[in-house]
């Protein structure tokens, strides 16, 4: 039986921060105890933030804490060919329809409950449309996923569970043309058509994002492609118990390496953090093979 690679997939919006640190330290560490392969694949699909000039960054800090991936990193818009066929497969299943709806347009037909949700479900306004149906339309539209009534099941590693059965609605598969943004494909697609390309088996990420599994799986299924397990670590979170984000400010590697922090400090702390160790102490990655139990997370 082939041991199930697993991958780090980080997005070049901005540096890392300890956050995406804890998550790739238990990442590698799974994929090391196993003998499997760990893949690096950078997530730029997102061309409204992602940036080049932040890869080389996301290397070094990688390599800076010791997390040597295999093979040469993927690049995820290298792999428009391979999502464009995906979204051709959902549309001749007629899994995929086009929505002309706008965020302003969801807003106003949530019911009045769901409208302070800082996060508004999808209403199905566009559900009814056939994937022949674009042809006609004379208004940007995106291609959203027809979820199943039935959502399939899906193993978890770690023992999160809240949200396990959450999602939006139909999710947005393929983002709209306009003038100004070409379209393309979102991450729902994106990561369920690569995961399989590059045979990733196991899949370890933060809990925000569980909610998106029943998604991923049922994408999985439409698409015939192996199912991976899951493990969705707890978030790291600042003094006042607010989740590390880039767009807060979050402390970056970078500026935590520049600063004269060793490496092994940082992974040593992680590693409390993570349940890994009693008591913060310099280690290196290698050092903790063997100490990842995801029934204790």
């Amino acid at each position: 039986m082939t041991t199930p690679a697993g991958r780090l997939a980080p997005s070049p919006t901005g540096g890392l921060h300890p956050g995406h640190a804890r998550t790739f330290l238990l990442a590698w560490l799974s994929a090391r105890q196993q003998g499997a392969p760990l893949w690096l694949r950078i997530e730029d699909i997102d061309t409204t933030r992602c940036r080049p000039e932040f890869i080389p960054g996301i290397v070094e800090d990688l390599d800076w804490l010791g997390l040597k991936h295999d093979g040469k990193p993927l690049i995820q818009t290298s792999r428009l060919e391979a999502h464009r066929a995906a979204l051709e497969t959902l549309q001749s299943l007629e899994m995929a329809y086009p929505c002309t709806c706008s965020r302003a347009d969801i807003a106003r037909a949530a019911s009045a409950p769901h409208a302070l949700d800082p996060v508004v479900s999808y209403p199905g306004t566009c559900s009814g449309r056939s994937f022949h149906d674009a042809k006609s339309l004379t208004k940007p539209f995106c291609w959203r996923f027809r979820m199943p009534t039935v959502l399939p099941e899906h193993h978890e590693l770690a023992k999160q569970s809240s949200f396990a059965d959450s999602h939006t609605g139909d999710p947005i598969i393929w983002r709209a043309d306009r003038p100004n943004q070409p379209g393309g494909p979102a991450y729902h697609l994106a990561v369920v058509v690569d995961d399989a390309f590059q045979s990733v088996g196991e899949i370890v990420r933060g809990a925000d994002l569980l909610g998106a599994t029943p998604i991923h799986r049922a994408l999985q299924n439409a698409l015939e492609l192996p199912a991976p397990r899951y493990a969705h670590v707890p978030l790291m979170t600042d003094h006042l118990g607010r989740r590390l984000a880039k767009r807060d400010g979050a402390a970056k590697l970078s500026a935590l390496r520049a600063s004269g922090v060793p490496a092994e400090t940082l992974i040593g702390q992680l590693a409390v953090s993570a349940g890994l160790l009693a008591k913060p102490e310099p280690v290196r990655p290698a050092d903790l093979v063997g100490t990842l139990d995801w029934t204790m997370l």
